[in-house]
């Protein structure tokens, strides 16, 4: 999974991706720090695997990871090459999910490209270069759809009806994920969607980077995302670089002192995830490598067997699985037998969330 972390030029985006990987990410009081994307893979902790793993005497624990991409500030005009322009939508477009970072503490010392603090314009200044990048993009598709859909091509025809209903919702200042509710994509051109590939589509969280000892988000920015259907957080991107240099238990009291309830990283990891509809799953065993996947809610224990390996999913001939509190409740999976909560479950099981899954399967 790629999250490409966003925002205007000094939001705190570099320092929170300090914060959230240790990579280093250069950060400087001036704009344009970031020129080519910075990239960490980071895992994902789940207290449930801490728990099992101890449970269970794990030899290790593998984590499932989040790829965070660091992308370069973005201002006002970047549609039309203003600052880093189309390089940096460029790079948004490669991410499956954005994570916005806006600017809602007040350091007189950290400079801002607008003069001032002000979260809602600034989500409307990224939300507007977006769209008007969207509407580049739709317009040249049209151009090459169209001579297509002149020679009578049905798929093609059907494209382009479609985008000019899209072009007409981006000039009227609509994201596509707003448009396509009156114009969704048509049956006989299936993937026109995928291939316009628009930035106004992918799921989005807002992380306002407040001050130190806030943990609340503000009620601009959680309106805005309530509106359009995302999610959104607080975070000190300063506080998060602090903690990122304490060893784990100094930050743990640290937080607790602040009544900051988890790390930066576990808000963006569990927020990013739930906007792909993501469920956790685990496989364990006795004194056996733990590992936590991830997969789309819905999908079923066939789907699963694929996520951990192809040739288990071939092979596929049924899955053990228990939820991961009934097991740390049986004591192991010789007491979740005893209780007969341990169940035999077919390909078209639908996992849940916390599912601990063994599968059984043909070489």
């Amino acid at each position: 999974m790629k999250v490409g972390i966003v925002g205007m030029p000094n939001a705190g985006k570099s320092s929170l991706f300090n914060a959230l990987t240790k990579a280093g990410a250069e950060a400087a009081n001036y704009p344009f720090t970031t020129i080519e994307p910075n990239v960490a893979i980071v895992p994902v902790h789940d207290e449930r695997m801490v728990k099992l793993s101890e449970l269970l005497k794990s030899k290790e624990v593998v984590w499932d990871t989040i790829a965070f991409h660091d992308i370069a500030g973005l201002v006002r005009g970047a549609s039309e090459g203003e600052g880093l322009g189309n390089k940096f939508l460029a790079n948004i477009r490669e991410t499956d999910a954005i994570v916005h970072v806006v600017r809602a503490h007040h350091d007189d010392g950290i400079l801002h490209s607008e003069g001032s603090v002000d979260p809602a314009r600034d989500v409307e200044t990224i939300e507007t270069e977006l769209i008007y990048s969207d509407l580049e993009q739709a317009e040249r598709r049209h151009e090459r759809v169209l001579k297509g859909a002149r020679g009578g091509d049905k798929e093609l025809t059907a494209e382009q009806k479609w985008l000019e209903g899209i072009i007409a919702a981006l000039q009227e200042g609509k994201s596509v994920r707003t448009a396509i509710v009156d114009h969704p994509v048509p049956d006989l051109a299936p993937n026109a969607l995928r291939d316009l590939s628009p930035l106004t589509i992918k799921p989005v969280l807002f992380v306002a980077n407040v001050d130190e000892g806030s943990d609340e988000v503000p009620p601009e920015i959680q309106a805005h995302a309530d509106a359009i259907g995302a999610k959104a957080v607080a975070i000190s991107s300063r506080l998060e670089a602090e903690l990122a240099e304490m060893d784990e238990e100094d930050a743990a009291e640290m937080r607790a002192d602040l009544g900051v309830s988890e790390s930066g990283l576990d808000r963006i990891s569990k927020g990013a995830f739930s906007l792909l509809d993501q469920i956790t799953f685990f496989t364990a065993g006795e004194g056996t490598i733990a590992q936590t996947w991830h997969m789309r809610d819905g999908l079923t224990a066939w789907h699963a067997a694929g996520a951990i390996h192809t040739d288990i999913q071939k092979g596929f001939v049924r899955a053990e699985v228990i939820g991961w509190d009934a097991l740390l409740d049986a004591g192991g999976f010789a007491g979740a037998r005893e209780r007969g909560t341990l169940r035999l479950e077919g390909r078209d099981y639908v996992m849940r969330d916390g599912d601990v899954i063994n599968v059984k399967f043909t070489p």
